[in-house]
């Protein structure tokens, strides 16, 4: 069993959130978390703006894996506020400033397609996963996630 030292970054073919920082909390974290622990998470772009929270995290039920983390944008106290699905494996939970870092500019999270929290997208479709993970320079967590199923074969342990 491998335990994950939250001062070394994950490998650019993880598809997990990076985690970086030494700072830890009472409880458990920051390796396993309560997803609600996370909602309401400031998330800063890559260029340091502060560009939303997190608000939901969606996770793939059958496949037992986190699909998205929406992120709300813009807005004024719930209202007018821009949503996005935001690929997991391109956040990264920074412990020591307790918020996420999202590996994209202020600009082009601005310009990201988005949707309204009364219109949610089909987030099953594989069609849109694909585009929204594309945005994102990232594969497809489903993918990744056969890829290295496909790579280690059914019976061998993680």
């Amino acid at each position: 069993m491998t335990t994950l030292d939250p001062r070394v970054p994950a490998s650019a073919d993880t598809q997990g959130a990076t985690i970086v920082g030494v700072g830890m909390g009472d409880g458990p974290g920051p390796e396993v978390m309560a997803a609600s622990t996370l909602d309401g998470n400031k998330v800063v772009s890559s260029d340091g703006e502060h560009v939303g929270k997190i608000t939901d995290i969606m996770l793939d039920v059958r496949g037992g894996r986190i699909a998205y983390a929406v992120l709300s944008t813009g807005g004024f106290l719930g209202m007018g506020d821009t949503l996005h699905a935001i690929p997991w494996s391109a956040l990264t939970l920074d412990t020591d400033d307790r918020c996420f870092v999202l590996d994209a500019s202020a600009e082009r999270i601005r310009n990201a397609p988005g949707f309204d929290k009364d219109q949610w997208p089909s987030m099953a479709d594989t069609q849109w996963g694909t585009s929204v993970h594309e945005y994102y320079n990232r594969p497809p967590y489903w993918a990744a996630t056969r890829d290295v199923v496909e790579e280690r074969g059914l019976d061998s342990p993680l």
